[in-house]
């Protein structure tokens, strides 16, 4: 890492890109401090994030917790977008409940971090059970893993099937 101004400069020019999934679906989160090992991230129950069921889907759900647990990991781990990539290299979630409310917070917790695999817990909250406590309709395993920049696909070309993506 260069000096402490010129990696949040670059923090902050990547954070600037938008991605269109999470705008449908709404995604709101507040970046963690640096070295922080906890992010959150809240959606909306809203149309958008809906199966044909009218039921949250999980696809919105696994998306929420996606970026739940890359940003605690790329928090915690001093990850500088112009110099690595990080990219999930395993996440399992397990579906357990509807909301109860119109909105969800995945709280991602890292868990361990290694120089190039970052593992991470996340629980996805909808409202409050019957005791009073925190209602989880999801909870995930997740890892990630840091590898050095490479030049993206270009648009257009295709490799052989079977090449390694390089």
């Amino acid at each position: 890492m260069s000096d402490d101004s010129s990696f949040e400069e670059n923090v902050e020019t990547a954070s600037e890109v938008r991605i269109p999934l999470h705008d449908l679906l709404q995604l709101d989160f507040e970046r963690p401090d640096v070295g922080e090992r906890i992010a959150e991230v809240t959606m909306p129950v809203a149309p958008t994030a809906l199966g044909f069921t009218g039921a949250l889907h999980g696809g919105a759900i696994a998306t929420l917790v996606d970026l739940a647990c890359a940003l605690a990991a790329a928090r915690f781990s001093g990850f500088d977008p112009m110099k690595e990539s990080m990219v999930t290299s395993d996440m399992h979630v397990r579906y357990l409940g509807r909301p109860r409310t119109d909105e969800v917070l995945a709280r991602a917790e890292v868990v361990k971090a290694g120089k190039q695999l970052i593992v991470v817990e996340c629980k996805v909250f909808g409202g409050t059970d019957d005791e009073g406590g925190d209602h989880v309709i999801a909870i995930a395993d997740f890892s990630m893993m840091r590898v050095p920049l490479r030049k993206p696909m270009e648009q257009g070309s295709a490799g052989t099937p079977g090449d390694p993506e390089l």
